[in-house]
């Protein structure tokens, strides 16, 4: 089933008035909101639908770039972003599928992160959610990159310190935490994963199954014993439906 559009998180934000006014007036001015949902449209940057309280309205199709998070010290009006980030600096790459699905890392959750922007060095924050991407209809042909190992990415959802918030991948994050992290963090010298894992090939090395009505089945390997015999030393692997138990020989599972 293809989700182009999930649910979020409730974040409390301020939508910048001029993206309620296609972009023609508005500027300096702002409207309180709610986070409804998240959609997704491959080459375009997440579209954010959010209610309007004081309007009785949902208003969707709004970038990251639209929103700044409330915040409690100052409940009536925003304090303007310094630096003000452009959605270039606030949403790292386009959405690259149409089936998206929301989590929250929860052993990350209380973390300290960093993300590394593209012209604005690295900027601390507070991890909200994560937007995931991947093929939700095998169906139909996935034209997308979502589950092409060098090209997929995850969105972390991160609030800035300067109001602003941000999806970037993890390959553009750091992240410590007082207990588990040391002082000093080492410089990753990873490299971008390109590689398929699977057990079921249909050369799997443990042999095929598809003769056995056994519930409790075992592979060729496992049918096969090895046999030590303490009078003479040597060793001999039989089939188990072969074997014939003998007080001189010690049994082991190969």
């Amino acid at each position: 089933m293809s989700t182009l559009i999930t649910n979020v998180p409730p974040l409390k934000v301020w939508v910048r008035k001029e993206y309620l006014r296609d972009l023609r007036d508005g500027f300096g001015e702002y409207v309180l909101g709610y986070w409804t949902s998240v959609k997704s449209l491959p080459g375009r940057v997440f579209y954010f639908e959010t209610f309007l309280p004081e309007y009785g309205a949902l208003y969707d199709k709004l970038p990251i770039s639209a929103f700044l998070s409330w915040d409690s010290d100052s409940p009536e009006k925003p304090v303007a972003p310094d630096p003000d980030l452009p959605l270039e600096e606030l949403q790292f790459w386009n959405c690259f599928s149409h089936d998206i699905t929301t989590l929250e890392k929860n052993l990350t959750y209380t973390m300290g992160w960093e993300i590394r922007t593209k012209t604005h060095g690295s900027i601390p924050g507070e991890y909200l959610f994560t937007i995931d991407s991947f093929n939700g209809d095998r169906s139909r042909t996935d034209l997308s990159f979502a589950e092409t190992p060098d090209e997929h990415k995850s969105f972390n959802i991160i609030a800035l310190p300067n109001g602003q918030i941000a999806a970037y991948p993890n390959n553009r994050c750091r992240l410590s935490d007082p207990s588990l992290s040391p002082e000093e963090l080492k410089q990753p010298d990873f490299l971008v994963s390109t590689r398929y894992f699977q057990v079921e090939s249909p050369n799997a090395k443990w042999g095929r199954l598809g003769e056995s009505e056994e519930y409790f089945w075992e592979t060729k390997s496992e049918q096969q014993k090895v046999i030590y015999n303490t009078t003479t030393g040597i060793e001999s692997v039989f089939n188990v439906e072969n074997f014939d138990y003998d007080c001189n020989n010690k049994e082991f599972d190969r």
